[in-house]
């Protein structure tokens, strides 16, 4: 997604995103949830937070605050996703009335490197070959007005 077509679409994720991080501690977290986000939404190869900060400022000497502030999100605050994942179901339940199935998937994202929790050289449907990636199963709602992700999780290879 470009900046722009983030902005134009700011009032609506903030409000979104609001229900979503409710409840979870100190507005300052929140912020940087909401940031963290924001950051996964924006064009860009790379999600990690290095990468994500700097598309997230208008100036580099702001970017060390932003890494900073997503780092400490992600790996300093302590918050369960389960919550979150919560508020996300009921809200595709009220959003998806006519849900006729639940759909249990797998997803790869393909890695370059191997510092990420999960990444082998393994098989990825998403892929249609084993290649270098990280795991994801989730399980999604479904209807004829759509579907959403209700929950996912990263699968650990044994090796």
């Amino acid at each position: 997604m470009m900046p722009r077509q983030l902005k134009r679409l700011e009032g609506e994720l903030e409000s979104f995103l609001e229900s979503m991080f409710s409840g979870m501690g100190r507005v300052e977290r929140r912020r940087a949830m909401n940031w963290y986000v924001k950051g996964l939404l924006l064009e860009g190869e790379r999600k990690s937070i290095d990468p994500m900060a700097g598309r997230l400022v208008e100036e580099a000497s702001e970017k060390e605050a932003m890494r900073q502030r997503l780092q400490q999100c992600v790996s300093g605050s302590g918050w369960a996703d389960d919550e979150v994942m919560g508020r996300l179901a009921l809200k595709l339940e009220e959003d998806l009335p006519d849900v006729e199935a639940l759909v249990l998937d797998d997803t790869g994202f393909p890695k370059k490197g191997e510092h990420s929790v999960g990444v082998a050289r393994q098989y990825s449907g998403t892929l249609g070959r084993t290649d270098n990636c990280q795991v994801a199963v989730s399980l999604h709602l479904a209807g004829a007005k759509g579907s959403g992700c209700i929950g996912m999780r990263l699968y650990l290879p044994t090796e």
